[in-house]
Parts: structure tokens; sequence; C-alpha cells
């Protein structure tokens, strides 16, 4: 056994070495996400694991839906189910703060047996993206924000979802943002949180309430598109596990109940030069950039077409009913909430623009990086955007596709936008959502039961 082989646990970030203090580590998660943003992998005995071992898995866990069926496509031998090859990236190694002993978890990037990369992994469908951007000499910045539900345990699919029962012993109540009392309400869980996200090494900008009853947001601090999509990951699998700490779920379903708000994943981004660190959105005066307004025309021409990605699910349609708050448009706008492409108040370093279509429910390193995808092909193809929208809109020029039938349609006639994200990620990923789709529409609903069985 190597040097390397005994000491790479003392190599590891000091947030887990914090977590560990001086414990025996028990296991490794070796994990990867899947096209739905879920932890697929292996775990193993920490003695076998090291930062040079290779597992793996087939690649037929990206021919799966959300429900686990397996998808029939146009790929040659689809089912010899060739392995890929997982390699750790140590950088990404966290703590899994609600084990029973002390266990790493490690996000691990996707191979061919030939050491190319898997085209179709969404981790490296981001790096694709952000291998555009660094050919030019720029580097994206991102900022996401995760709105979720707390909710009462939901055992029987049937029966409707429910607030949770917070310390009041009441059920939470909507129209409560910004509500801090709202936040005490569910305290212990925001606390849990607070903890596993300190064992694992992530940081919270900020927690507030949102809308509705038992909807809480936190807000991410602004890094690497990569490392962003990363921790949205770890949080993700955090929340639920700090929910499930106090007898209750968490939900990233983005519209969990009929009368209450949707939950979002708003992206901030923004484009620095690698060599200066300035935001390229702004001139030398330091006033909006031709690049700045070329990113929000891209955006604008080919987000629609790129919705899929940013809404995954029928259910993510429901979220954009006309009585909700959450934009149904690619307008822009300076602070303006109304609109889809929102530019905050910032100075000439922090501008950027705000993306607040996205759903929770998304694949958070596929929405960074189609979302990116978009504002490189405006500024390659100097797309210049519509008039910036003040106030509410009226027509929305820039609407979104309403149904998951219209926006597939449109991502499979999305040729730029293909092209730039991968034909092969872009085929297997509609093909699926497809079949996603046909599923649903087999299934009877309690709407249909109630109001066709005996009045039709």
């Amino acid at each position: 056994m190597t040097k390397r082989d005994q000491n790479w646990l003392d190599e590891l970030p000091e947030a887990f070495k914090i977590y560990r203090d001086g414990r025996v580590v028990d296991e490794v998660e070796c994990i990867v996400p899947d096209l739905a943003g879920m932890s697929r992998g292996k775990t193993m005995p920490v003695r076998i694991f090291n930062p040079d071992h290779e597992t793996y898995l087939p690649i037929s866990i990206f021919y799966q839906t959300i429900t686990g069926k397996d998808v029939e496509m146009e790929i040659a031998n689809q089912w010899a189910e060739g392995d890929m090859v997982l390699k750790p990236d140590m950088s990404s190694a966290r703590a899994v703060p609600w084990a029973k002993t002390p266990t790493l978890q490690v996000i691990h990037d996707l191979f061919n047996r030939d050491g190319t990369p898997v085209s179709i992994a969404p981790r490296n469908v981001l790096r694709r993206v952000m291998g555009l951007y660094a050919e030019q000499g720029w580097r994206p910045v991102v900022a996401p924000e995760l709105e979720f539900y707390l909710i009462k345990p939901n055992l029987d699919p049937n029966e409707p979802i429910q607030p949770p029962v917070g310390r009041t012993g009441r059920r939470g109540s909507s129209n409560q943002s910004y509500s801090m009392s709202a936040v005490d309400e569910y305290g212990s869980v925001i606390d849990t949180i607070y903890d596993y996200a300190q064992d694992a090494g992530l940081a919270i900008d900020t927690v507030i309430q949102e809308d509705g009853a038992g909807q809480v947001e936190i807000n991410l601090t602004h890094g690497d598109p990569l490392r962003l999509a990363d921790q949205v990951f770890y949080f993700k699998r955090i929340i639920r596990e700090a929910a499930l700490n106090h007898g209750m779920f968490a939900t990233f379903m983005a519209k969990p109940m009929r009368d209450q708000p949707g939950s979002a994943m708003h992206v901030h981004q923004s484009i620095v030069d690698i060599h200066t660190g300035d935001n390229i959105f702004s001139d030398g005066n330091g006033d909006i950039s031709e690049l700045f307004l070329y990113f929000i025309g891209g955006c604008q021409k080919y987000l629609p077409r790129a919705l899929p990605l940013l809404a995954p699910y029928v259910n993510s349609y429901r979220r954009f009913e006309s009585e909700s708050s959450a934009p149904t448009n690619f307008s822009w706008g300076y602070d303006n909430r109304a609109t889809g492409l929102r530019v905050p108040n910032s100075g000439a370093q922090d501008r950027r623009v705000e993306n607040r279509v996205v759903g929770v429910d998304c694949n958070p390193y596929l929405a960074i990086a189609v979302g990116l995808a978009c504002g490189y092909l405006g500024m390659m193809e100097k797309i210049n955007p519509g008039e910036p929208a003040a106030g509410e809109l009226e027509g929305e020029e820039y609407a979104i596709p309403t149904t998951l039938d219209e926006a597939l349609d449109l991502f499979e006639e999305a040729t730029e936008l293909r092209e730039v994200m991968g034909e092969e990620f872009c085929m297997i990923y509609g093909e699926v959502k497809y079949e996603e789709l046909r599923h649903f529409h087999r299934e009877i609903s309690p709407w249909e039961r109630e109001h066709l069985l005996l009045n039709v």
C-alpha cells in the first residue's frame, strides 16, 4: 500500500476533518447525478477506496425515466449496457452528516473505456458549455436560489399534499413571504439544514420564508457553475434528510399543492474575463456592454426552445398557471420580477441576469448549462434583445410554451442549441422525456374519477 493510499483521508477538506473529529471513517459513497439530478452510485468500505480508484456503472442509468422505466431508443447495442468508468473528483468530497458513522460522499466524473468523457452525463454537459466560454477567455459565474416545501409526510399518492405542523402545533399558512415568525415555525428543520451544511463544508447565503405554506428559500453564494451545481445536488439531499429528521418531507416538485405557489430555482448569471477578472457585462465606463445585451438576446431566442431542461416534467408547467407569480415569458427588465429575465440593481462588477423561469425540479447541471449555452449563442451571433419591459407585462411577446408536449417539440427543432449542448445528449434526454409524457397521459387522474365517473 502506497503512502498516498494511507494518507488521502488527511488531504480532505477541513470541514470533513472537523466532522470526522478523529473517528474512524466507515464508508465512501461513489455517486454521480443522473438525468433527473438524483444520486446514483455505489457504496464501499473506506479501506477499498482511494483517489485513484475506478469503479463502474452501466450507461443505461441514463436510459430510464423518472419512474425507472427503460426507454427503447435507436442506439446501437443499447442493451449491451456497456460500463462507464467512474473517477472521483476529490474536490467534491463531502461528509454525509446524517449517517450513523463517519461517511464520505464523492461525486465522480464519467468516462468511456477509451478515456473520453461520457457526453450524456449532466456534469460533462455543463463542462462542455463552460469549455466554450473558456475558449473565448471568459468564465461564467452563477448563484442559484432554491425554493422548496416542507410538507406533512405524504404516504398515499392519491391524497393531496398538506403543509406540515410547525412548533406552534398549527399548519403553515400561505402569503407569509419574508415572515421571520414563519421561518421560526420550522426553525428546528432549518437549524438541522445549517448543521448538515456546515458538516459538509457548504455555505448558505440567506434563508427566507417564501409565499407558500411551509415554503422556504435558500440562497447560495455566487461562484463557479460546476461547483454551484454540485452544491445544489448536495443541498437537495441535505434538505430532504434534515426534514426526515424532524418527521417531515421536503419536496422539490415545481407545484406540489394546487392552491399554493410553485417552487423555482432562480439562477443569477454573469461572465468575467479570465485574465482581468472584469465583468464583461459592463463596459469601461461601467455601463451595460454589447455582450450583456447579446447574452439577453440569446436567452430570449433560445431559452423557449430549451424549456424541457428548465421545466422537465408535466407538473413543472402547473407552476406557470395564470394566477401564479412565476413569470411566463422571457422578456427582460431592470429590477422587474414580472419578467423571466430580470436584471437586479447592481454595480458594474456585479451586473448580472437572473433567470426566473427555472423550476427547482430541474437537474441543476443541465439548467445552468442550458442558460449559459443560450447566452453564449446570443453573444456569438450578436443577437439584440427586445426593449426592456417596465411594469407588468401585457401580450408577452417572449411567451414560454405552456405544456411539456409543446416544449419538447420546440426542443427537438432547436438545431443550434443542440449542437452546443451535444446532439447525443439532447436526443437521449428528449426520448426519455417523451416516454415520461406518454406514461403520464395513460394515467387516470382523481379529477377524472370525481367529475366524470357518474356525470357523463
